[in-house]
């Protein structure tokens, strides 16, 4: 049985201030829980029913510090989930530094106040997928060790590092380095017919501001995915996560970069 000490810890890491502090984020799923385990992600502390853990090969638990065996009532007391799975783990958050030269040396992402947890795991999962390895977030988007972000990334977050930054600053010194940055904009030129590249920033801008006024004088090329559909209502906008999945499938395919 898991002491009621832990489980008030880990309940409380699903407040960003404690993430912070103790450098400690939770994950869910049992499939989210191999991947880091397949991954040799070191994990402080696996919760998880008996049943996931008699079925878990040995060899995945050398990088876990410890283990908790609970029953569902537990797990749906600590869990962040309606109808939790059959384990979570804690893990520490890794520590890196933003290197800007490997930044600007391949298309990455910059992400301008970003609020929607949903969105944010969306748009790390796109960019996995594409093989875009770098994310540039503002300060002031939501924070990537959110539990909702992680579930919502289904894994991805494995494969692509997301940096905090001053984006203006970034910018500044992009525009110095002559790193195109493509704004994606309701005014700018087709993706379609734009010429792209395979290294560049693409800047992604808030689900319903877009991108911040300040940012704008940065942008040396305005893209925007056109729309097909005439209607006047109801269909003014794609969500920022499906947006931006059409925009890296584009310049992935305009580039020739493809998959062998």
């Amino acid at each position: 049985m898991i002491s009621k000490n832990k489980v008030k810890f880990i309940i409380s890491l699903q407040n960003k201030k404690v993430r912070d502090e103790e450098r400690l984020f939770i994950i869910e799923g049992d499939k989210l829980v191999k991947e880091f385990l397949a991954a040799k992600i070191p994990i402080k502390t696996l919760i998880a029913k008996p049943e996931f853990l008699s079925n878990l090969p040995v060899d995945l638990t050398r990088f876990v510090n410890e283990i908790e065996d609970v029953s569902y009532e537990e797990l749906k007391h600590i869990s962040t989930l309606m109808t939790p799975h059959n384990a979570l783990a804690v893990v520490p958050i890794p520590e890196y530094e933003m290197d800007t030269s490997e930044v600007f040396n391949q298309l990455c992402v910059a992400l301008d106040f970003i609020q929607d947890p949903g969105n944010l795991g969306t748009l790390i999962r796109a960019a996995a997928w594409f093989g875009i390895k770098n994310i540039v977030c503002s300060v002031d988007c939501v924070d990537v060790y959110n539990p909702k972000v992680i579930q919502a990334s289904m894994g991805a977050i494995l494969h692509v590092n997301v940096y905090y930054s001053d984006l203006k600053k970034l910018f500044i010194l992009a525009n110095e380095k002559q790193i195109p940055v493509f704004g994606t904009m309701l005014e700018g030129e087709s993706i379609y017919h734009h010429k792209l590249d395979n290294k560049g920033i693409i800047l992604l801008g808030n689900e319903s501001k877009g991108i911040s006024e300040e940012l704008l004088p940065f942008i040396t090329e305005k893209i925007m995915i056109p729309k097909f559909n005439k209607a006047e209502q109801g269909i003014d906008s794609l969500n920022v996560g499906m947006a931006a999945s059409v925009v890296f499938s584009e310049f992935l395919r305009k580039s020739g970069s493809f998959p062998d």
